[in-house]
């Protein structure tokens, strides 16, 4: 998505956890090819670190048009795996839920001051389906909230703010080629009327097209990514 938001002209903020390399790569790419980015450290289960972020970002760029919560707390890999149900549900829900909502109202100020923005947050398709498992109960439970919180908040500060929700279904991440027997992925591709998991590039599509005036007049909606699974 930040590369897809660069091609387009965006100057755009990687905001990262952890992972400074890899959040470096993304920079260090949009600039080699004339763009302008910067990367910028913030755990957004974290209020204060929320409004560094924003300050951060400002200060680099002098406002905020559009903003993309997509961050997420793994529980399915490394030591998140090892935690508790009750640790997971937490992490999902500080990071998942109550930072996108914690970002979202810190956004609103900045982006009424402008008299324009635009905020797309991620949900999951599968939360409004329904999807077998301990941990998509989990996850489903706070996307869930994601969903209805973004429709609430489209409600209460429009015009001035579009707030819309990405809902991916099975998309090629690493996680996805790395858990995933054969068998496995066979049962899911043979669910979806498509018949193929989605790519990174077709939800940055669609991240792109709800942040430009295409969308215009969509606010309070949810596009679900999955090739027409549910």
């Amino acid at each position: 998505m930040a590369l897809a938001f660069a091609r387009e002209g965006a100057r755009v903020v990687v905001n990262y956890n952890n992972s400074m390399a890899r959040a470096e790569t993304v920079v260090n790419e949009i600039r080699s090819n004339g763009g302008h980015a910067v990367a910028i450290q913030a755990n957004v289960g974290h209020p204060d670190q929320i409004d560094k972020l924003i300050r951060t970002a400002q200060a680099k760029f002098g406002k905020i048009d559009i903003w993309v919560n997509n961050a997420g707390a793994d529980i399915l890999t490394g030591q998140g795996a090892e935690l508790t149900d009750q640790e997971k549900l937490q992490q999902l829900i500080e990071v998942d839920l109550k930072g996108t909502i914690a970002c979202c109202w810190a956004l609103v100020p900045v982006m009424q001051e402008q008299g324009r923005g635009v905020i797309i947050n991620m949900s999951w398709d599968l939360a409004v389906h329904g999807f077998h498992g301990r941990n998509p109960q989990m996850f489903a439970a706070v996307k869930a909230g994601v969903l209805g919180f973004s429709r609430s908040f489209a409600s209460t500060y429009g015009p001035e703010i579009r707030a819309n929700i990405l809902a991916p279904g099975w998309i090629h991440t690493s996680f996805a080629e790395e858990m995933m027997d054969r068998k496995y992925y066979e049962s899911r591709i043979s669910e979806i009327p498509l018949g193929r998991f989605g790519t990174p590039e077709d939800v940055a599509a669609a991240a792109v097209f709800l942040a430009s005036d295409a969308s215009s007049y969509m606010t309070g909606e949810m596009i679900k990514i999955n090739g027409g699974l549910s």
